[in-house]
């Protein structure tokens, strides 16, 4: 084979390995750029004069950027970050949708879905020094009891208002979805005979009945001069106890006021237990099998699961494989345990970890 020929060769293989790095460089970053996406933020506004569909655009960023917040910051930080410029909001925005518009009697309606860059979201709260939770949805056993002091009594479900208005005053930015018992009379009954020790009773009778791993069980302890919450949560196989402390408990605002301080501190519990420390980087080096189209596949699919995954890219490809370069929000054995769970071992050899 003469010389030139062995050139050209050369020079094409070059040609070929920058072409596809490149192309994995860019599907990639496509690829695992994963967004946080809010849906159906609805505006209403009077459509005159002074009307501007910009604005009200604008607007919906706006409650979007703050839905968000307050579904990955527990309620005592969000503070830190409410004075976010709409010109900054912007730039946080990867992508949006106008679901719905319309115009009706002089009013102007939209529905908008907006879709931001995790990486810049979770960027920005690092420099606020506020460590996110993933903002995941759960469905939890509710059990509220409410026991009148001075009459020393368990007020039934459907006589209490705390029951009746809990689901009355739900909220999408909620990230529990509350499941409350029926009035079963036998479960009424067991609550009363445990009257005396309703704090140390497990209520695994009633529980039960749901198949519902996860569960608040709160008892409001009522007089004519203060509320006190004693609630038992079981989110994530752990019990937590919680004590709350309310002045009143007698017109409808201030019960309604009791829910929503309590949901908050229902949702700031389990946001505690899905908290990222994004001041964690481990940096990985994975390499993957270059002729193994699937196994290639599969992988960044997995990758595109894996919440903790901050930063992935591809940073060389050689003859036989494909080097992968992650950064982790967590530790070696979390991440070894999430690929695990996707049926797939990790090989660790000279500081690179090779996908089996």
């Amino acid at each position: 084979m003469n010389i030139k020929l062995l050139i050209i060769q050369k020079h094409i293989y070059l040609f070929l390995l920058l072409f596809s790095l490149s192309y994995f460089f860019l599907s990639t970053n496509n690829a695992f750029s994963k967004n946080l996406k809010i849906e159906n933020i609805e505006i209403s506004k009077k459509f005159d004069e002074k009307f501007n569909r910009d604005k009200v655009i604008d607007e919906g960023f706006n409650l979007a950027f703050k839905e968000l917040i307050s579904m990955l910051v527990q309620s005592q930080d969000q503070s830190k970050i409410k004075n976010i410029t709409l010109e900054n909001i912007k730039i946080l925005i990867e992508n949006f949708s106008i679901k719905e518009e319309k115009f009706l009697n002089n009013m102007y309606y939209v529905s908008l879905d907006v879709e931001f860059s995790k990486r810049k979201i979770f960027s920005l709260l690092e420099k606020k020094n506020v460590f996110p939770s993933l903002p995941k949805k759960k469905k939890v056993m509710f059990i509220p009891i409410l026991i009148d002091e001075e009459k020393n009594d368990i007020v039934l479900f459907s006589e209490s208002k705390i029951y009746n208005n809990w689901i009355k005053n739900n909220d999408k930015k909620d990230l529990l979805e509350y499941i409350l018992p029926n009035e079963d009379l036998e479960d009424v009954n067991i609550i009363r005979e445990n009257y005396s020790d309703l704090e140390d009773y497990d209520f695994n009778d009633i529980i039960k009945k749901y198949s519902l791993k996860s569960y608040i069980i709160s008892l409001f302890y009522k007089n004519s001069k203060k509320v006190r919450v004693l609630s038992k949560v079981n989110l994530n196989n752990r019990l937590i106890l919680d004590n709350q402390y309310f002045d009143n408990y007698n017109s409808e605002d201030e019960i309604n006021n009791l829910i929503k301080v309590t949901k908050i501190r229902f949702n700031d519990l389990w946001k505690k237990e899905n908290q990222i420390n994004t001041s964690i980087k481990l940096p990985l080096i994975i390499t993957v099998d270059l002729n193994d189209n699937k196994k290639i596949e599969d992988f960044e699919k997995i990758v595109d699961e894996l919440d903790l995954v901050s930063n992935f890219f591809i940073s060389k490809i050689d003859n036989k494989k494909v080097y992968y370069t992650l950064i982790y929000n967590g530790t070696p054995k979390a991440f070894i345990n999430s690929i695990e769970n996707f049926g797939h071992k990790i090989d660790f050899k000279n500081k690179i970890w090779n996908l089996q």
